[in-house]
């Protein structure tokens, strides 16, 4: 172990406890979806459920109806791609969380999460407490794998090095592993590996995307050339919709879950060209041959959630001779 790593680890040690940070780093959770094909699940992000008052923060009825209409469609899980709450270390925020989403429990519908930046605001012991305390399935891992019938999930923490490291060393070998039944690897994070925003944007807002990022998405197109399964990759952080295509590998941002929602600069070649916010949810059905994935894009007009689905995309299966 680097001189780096070790500090990172240590770091993490004395705020976290030896017991928690030892499950996260050396033995993430492997957890498993009991589902039938076909099955459908949802992924979006930056949600920031935060005091509803606090509109700067994040648009509040947005937040709900997507929260609501979630509920309704009955999904068998949900990935949010991090930023779950505006404030990690702020309970309050985390009590709007357990009240909006109390549905989704009464239902028993799974929540995978990744960590996000704002998962870390302010105490981080206490922030991740907080974290925990809502997902005790994770056993305290801040990267973890969940396999669901022929997709295999693979949840990332994008505040700690993807291309070294304890995380990179995990993620390689989930790569070199991958069961024989599985069809479809995702890989969830919080800071997208592609994206069309950026940071000077004159538009507003905005966020490019990191080195450390672009590194993963290098070594992701190189391991996809020499895998039958087809990678997907879900980002967030950038407060919008995008999906590209690049390397044989299709990413998304989901970052439209709630969190003050900006446009984008798009490039003539994406193939989402809308230059407005985009409020939304991917849900995502997933059979035998393929997923299919359905942008849900909500807008709010005189107070009434108005829905329409301007983007769907189906990523098919590699044949296997034999089966």
């Amino acid at each position: 172990m680097n001189g780096q790593i070790f500090r990172r680890v240590f770091f993490i040690l004395m705020i976290c406890g030896i017991a928690t940070v030892a499950r996260a780093q050396d033995t993430p959770a492997h957890l498993t979806q009991d589902v039938g094909l076909p099955f459908h699940f949802i992924s979006y992000g930056d949600t920031r459920f935060t005091d509803p008052a606090d509109t700067k923060a994040s648009n509040a009825p947005v937040r709900q109806a997507l929260v609501k209409a979630i509920a309704e469609a009955h999904p068998a899980f949900v990935v949010i791609g991090g930023d779950v709450t505006y404030n990690g270390n702020d309970p309050n925020d985390w009590l709007v969380w357990d009240k909006e989403t109390a549905d989704w429990r009464k239902q028993g519908i799974a929540v995978y999460p990744a960590i996000g930046n704002h998962e870390m605001h302010g105490d981080i012991k206490i922030a991740l407490s907080n974290y925990f305390q809502r997902f005790p399935a994770l056993d305290h891992s801040l990267y973890y794998s969940v396999q669901a019938r022929n997709v295999l999930l693979l949840v990332l923490d994008s505040s700690i090095d993807e291309n070294s490291g304890p995380q990179h060393d995990w993620l390689a070998q989930q790569l070199d592993h991958i069961p024989a039944a599985v069809d479809f690897v995702v890989i969830a994070l919080h800071h997208p590996p592609v994206t069309s925003s950026h940071e000077d944007s004159p538009l507003g807002g905005g966020h490019s995307a990191r080195p450390g990022e672009q590194a993963l998405a290098a070594f992701l197109e190189a391991r996809q050339k020499g895998t039958r399964a087809r990678f997907v990759v879900l980002g967030s952080h950038v407060h919008n919709y995008e999906r590209h295509e690049q390397g044989g590998i299709t990413y998304f941002v989901t970052g439209g879950g709630g969190a003050h929602a900006y446009p984008i600069e798009r490039n003539p070649s994406d193939p989402y060209p809308d230059h407005r916010i985009n409020y939304h949810y991917l849900d995502v059905t997933v059979d035998p041959a393929g997923m299919k994935f359905v942008m849900n894009r909500v807008e709010l007009v005189d107070g009434k959630a108005v829905w329409t689905q301007p983007d769907s995309v189906t990523i098919h299966a590699t044949a296997v001779a034999s089966r």
